[in-house]
């Protein structure tokens, strides 16, 4: 069991296999709170685990992940700034615990499966996908993201993530058209590797995870992985760093902020006193 106290994941170590659950359902696990710092910290404690091969990252509850928690994404901020640099710097500094959990990912060198137990929508759809190493997911679960819609790009690095992995034309239309991808589409276009019921999703996850540790050695997955990735590394890092300074540079244009009123709009009216896109 792990030392650290966390109250926006769940965190657990079953044999072999280390599981970080987003542990906010009632916000459909919005990267709000302390859910990115206290991910991190567990993508930290598993890299250094002497026994651990298999790192999982789930959620609680019926979504995956809906992405940035508006409150705190700077969509709605009334700062004022001097000029646009400074603008730009304050917006970099947001972008800070986001920057280190991809980075941590990345790096890291156990094996990464993304569970997805259900729908992911924006950074829920975006951030994990691409870089995963395995990909299972729920029969429940859809991808999508709104970036062009509220004036943003396709964040840390997605852009080049998924089009190694689905194809140029195909990611195109799913970041800057924002479609809706069913998991039926996620498996044949190659970014799923496996389908589960939603019922007791995450024990077939753990049951599929422990099979393959009883039949390959557990050492030899992670230098698969490590092999599979070094050549990668470096060029999914400037991606990440290219899509921030992109990111910061459309909230110093305004864009973002101008298209989110329109869609907060939208939702206040269709359901009120909802604050999540």
């Amino acid at each position: 069991m792990s030392s650290q106290k966390f109250n926006d994941i769940i965190f657990e170590i079953s044999g072999q296999i280390g599981t970080i659950k987003f542990n906010r359902p009632k916000s459909l696990n919005a990267f709000g709170g302390n859910l990115m710092g206290e991910t991190v910290a567990a993508i930290r404690e598993l890299n250094d685990h002497p026994t651990t091969v298999f790192t999982v990252l789930t959620g609680e509850g019926r979504f995956f992940s809906a992405g940035a928690d508006v409150r705190g994404s700077g969509l709605d901020t009334q700062d004022t700034h001097a000029n646009a640099a400074e603008k730009k710097i304050a917006f970099l500094a947001r972008f800070g615990a986001a920057l280190e959990l991809l980075r941590s990912i990345i790096d890291h060198k156990k094996v990464f499966v993304l569970a997805l137990n259900g729908p992911g929508v924006g950074g829920g759809a975006a951030w994990f996908t691409g870089i995963a190493d395995i990909v299972l997911a729920s029969s429940s679960c859809y991808l999508q993201v709104p970036f062009s819609a509220l004036g943003l790009v396709p964040e840390n690095g997605s852009a080049i993530n998924f089009s190694q992995s689905m194809g140029v034309h195909r990611a195109n239309e799913f970041l800057m058209f924002g479609r809706k991808l069913s998991v039926e589409e996620l498996e044949q276009w190659g970014m799923v590797n496996r389908i589960f019921p939603k019922e007791n999703f995450h024990q077939s996850v753990k049951e599929y995870l422990e099979e393959q540790l009883r039949v390959n050695d557990g050492k030899s997955m992670m230098e698969t992985k490590r092999l599979q990735n070094a050549p990668l590394r470096d060029g999914r890092l400037i991606a990440v760093v290219n899509s921030v300074d992109a990111l910061a540079e459309r909230f110093v244009e305004g864009a973002p902020m101008k298209r989110f009123e329109i869609k907060k709009k939208e939702l206040e009216g269709m359901f009120p006193g909802r604050s999540k896109i």
